[in-house]
């Protein structure tokens, strides 16, 4: 629904938007990977694959201050806390693993399936969960910071000292994902408790989930403000369905908005979609939009040849009440959608990101969470082959379903 709305008040705006978006990053990532360079003796530096994937860190002394203090005035609400993350930290292990095991068979027997697993970044391609460039930058800001906070936070409640805070890189050959940590005494960590342990490890992915929830609430709050405001607009033509079809043959353009079909006017998406129903494939029908008039002679649909088909998708559009602009103006509107638009990618990432920490996996949250468990139920020896059997499993998961994203499968079918 967000999405639909800003795609009809900017659709005129969009290729502009997305040029902007572009350059924004192109430059973004080339004066993060210049002040990476001039600090370079101060990275600590692990090369994955040297000089081509690896993992850089900056260490500073950000937030500790905070985190002594609200650990130190809250020290017993911020233990029962982390003791609460361990209990969802398992649910969302539990979740997150099934998940992927779900999505691994249905790529296999489903060649429509799409990956479950992709990279999150400000480009379109292929295999990739497009995010504009500074939705993207501000989610993942925000993100890290409270990610990693709790984990210092409630590692402080505990009593266990956090030498560092900074931030982090994720490169390929060139930075391109940002990240934060936090840096607890590793000696002193281990000697505690499991619990404290597991509530430390589980204080960032419950951080993140929380806050999506936060955020789904103040949507609540603010959702009947944004449907005040907006009325339908017509069909925007969003996308083309690959292939021969009469959408793309008659010229229409992406972005374009459809507002009448023969001599039925259109605002909301069924409105177009009932016309078509009563159609046959072969008949023509005359399309008026927002930029011209066509006439296009109606296609069988794929999966019923007895069924017209335009071969587009449809997105419902939208513009800003007249009243409402007349009111405040244009900026108040479009600002109240941007942060809606915000709030929406920042819901899903953090939904995302936080369970995606719980894969039972290495180094990852859940993964720490998973190696303890397997210490106290089988020894520490058993335990750990055990965890890096469990981990190894997940591991090829997940680069199977990055490869789906990016088309590899299709070369096994």
């Amino acid at each position: 629904m967000p999405q639909m709305r800003k795609q009809g008040i900017q659709g005129r705006k969009e290729e502009v938007n997305m040029d902007f978006e572009s350059i924004a990053s192109i430059i973004f990532l080339l004066i993060l990977g210049i002040l990476l360079y001039r600090n370079r003796s101060k990275l600590d530096t692990k090369q994955i694959i040297p000089y081509i994937l690896y993992f850089s860190m900056y260490r500073t002394k950000l937030g500790l201050s905070l985190m002594d203090k609200w650990s130190s005035k809250y020290r017993k609400l911020t233990v029962w806390i982390g003791y609460f993350g361990i209990v969802i930290g398992f649910i969302g292990m539990a979740l997150i693993s099934f998940s992927l095991i779900q999505n691994l068979f249905m790529l296999f027997t489903k060649p429509a399936a799409s990956s479950g697993v992709g990279l999150v970044l400000p480009f379109k391609a292929k295999g990739v969960f497009y995010v504009p460039f500074f939705y993207w930058i501000i989610s993942i800001f925000v993100i890290a910071v409270v990610h990693e906070f709790s984990h210092g936070l409630i590692a402080r409640a505990n009593n266990i000292k956090v030498k560092s805070s900074g931030f982090a890189f994720l490169a390929l050959l060139v930075p391109i994902i940002p990240a934060a940590f936090v840096e607890p005494d590793e000696k002193t960590l281990k000697k505690r408790p499991y619990k404290e342990q597991l509530s430390i490890f589980a204080a960032g992915p419950l951080a993140n989930i929380v806050l999506a929830f936060l955020l789904i609430g103040a949507m609540f709050a603010i959702t009947p403000k944004i449907d005040s405001m907006i009325v339908p607009n017509g069909v925007v033509i969003s996308d083309y369905v690959k292939g021969d079809f009469p959408a793309k043959a008659s010229g229409m353009q992406i972005g374009e908005i459809v507002q009448q079909i023969d001599s039925n006017p259109v605002e909301y998406v069924d409105n177009l979609s009932m016309v078509l129903k009563s159609k046959k494939p072969g008949d023509a029908v005359t399309l008026k939009t927002d930029k011209s008039s066509y006439q296009i002679t109606l296609g069988k649909n794929p999966d019923n040849e007895t069924s017209a088909y335009l071969g587009a998708y449809l997105g419902q559009s939208t513009k800003i009440n007249d009243d409402f602009k007349a009111r405040y103006g244009e900026f108040v509107p479009n600002a109240l959608i941007w942060v809606y638009g915000l709030m929406v990618i920042m819901i899903v990432l953090n939904l995302g990101i936080g369970l995606f920490n719980l894969v039972p996996l290495g180094p990852l949250d859940g993964g720490r969470m998973l190696q303890l468990a397997m210490h106290k139920f089988f020894g520490v020896e058993k335990g750990n082959k055990y965890w890096y059997y469990i981990g190894m499993f997940f591991l090829a998961i997940i680069f199977i379903n990055i490869a789906a994203g990016f088309g590899f499968l299709k070369l096994f079918r």
